[in-house]
């Protein structure tokens, strides 16, 4: 992809989320900013990774937890974009779920999903996952958009 491209992709504001699941090496988390909703009955959600992704064979059959962080832990976001996994955890407070994945104790929301369906898209799959378990709190999530992290703020 271009540079151009996805500079003018990243126009568009998204929230941001922290995805972990359990693979064979262990736990396994990433940000992603392409969460969506996709049907409430039953209940969907998706989001895609790119094949290039070191985290990719973890998650392309597995089910997964999606997180979505306050402004507060916009520091999170950055820590598992880069290094090792071990690394990535080190220091956020988790919780085991009976899924076996990690939800992370500060999330305003989360998301426990098993896989419903991988559907491969040019140099992603998109990770549609069926709703186990959720729950949510309300604060104020972080966002992203043009390429820095930023908040909600009311229009009047």
């Amino acid at each position: 992809m271009s540079r151009e491209l996805r500079d003018a992709l990243g126009q568009w504001a998204t929230g941001v989320a922290i995805v972990t699941t359990r693979g064979a090496e262990g736990d396994v988390g990433l940000t992603c900013n392409s969460f969506a909703s996709v049907s409430l009955d039953p209940a969907l959600v998706l989001w895609s990774i790119q094949h290039s992704s070191n985290c990719y064979s973890a998650f392309k059959e597995a089910g997964y937890c999606v997180n979505i962080l306050a402004e507060s832990d916009a520091d999170v976001v950055w820590k598992f974009t880069k290094g090792e996994q071990s690394e990535r955890f080190a220091g956020v407070p988790a919780t085991r779920l009976p899924s076996g994945r990690l939800r992370l104790d500060n999330a305003i929301a989360w998301f426990d999903c098993e896989l419903h369906q991988n559907v491969p898209a040019g140099d992603h799959d998109i990770l549609i996952g069926q709703v186990q378990a959720f729950e949510a709190q309300p604060a104020p999530p972080v966002l992203f958009g043009a390429g820095q992290l930023g908040r909600l703020q009311a229009l009047s």
